[in-house]
């Protein structure tokens, strides 16, 4: 269940063109400052409540990329096509294709924007949602 919901987000946005590397687990495990990987979206799992015959995740996705060092001029251009991923995610979950894989997006998704958040020089959105998905395992 786990690994097909990070399957699903994962294959999802890298089917963006504003995103070059999806990683999970936790951020710190990442090497931020390696170039090649921005702009980047990462998966945080960060809890799960049993619903009887549904299991509901909460879920972050950090999307972010490098902010340019010289005048932080890309910084709004970040946001922007970041928070463009991140709405088409939500969109395609709630009402597109991605719902069709025994998946419901639930509630209201929340974006946080962040600048310089990590040790480098990022921007990005931090999107913080509820996964519905249908508990597979058995009473037997």
């Amino acid at each position: 269940m786990v690994y097909d919901i990070i399957k699903l987000i994962k294959t999802a946005l890298l089917q963006e063109p504003f995103c070059n590397t999806v990683t999970e687990g936790d951020i710190f495990d990442v090497d931020l400052n390696k170039q090649t990987i921005f702009p980047l979206s990462h998966i945080i799992i960060n809890s799960a409540a049993h619903q009887g015959s549904t299991i509901q995740f909460n879920i972050t996705i950090l999307a972010m990329d490098i902010i340019n060092q010289k005048d932080d001029s890309n910084k709004v251009d970040i946001w922007n096509t970041q928070m463009l991923l991140l709405t088409r995610l939500m969109d395609r979950l709630n009402r597109g294709d991605l719902r069709d894989n025994n998946f419901e997006l639930t509630g209201n998704p929340s974006f946080e924007p962040f600048t310089e958040r990590f040790e480098n020089d990022l921007a990005g959105w931090a999107l913080t949602f509820d996964l519905v998905v249908r508990n597979g395992m058995t009473i037997c």
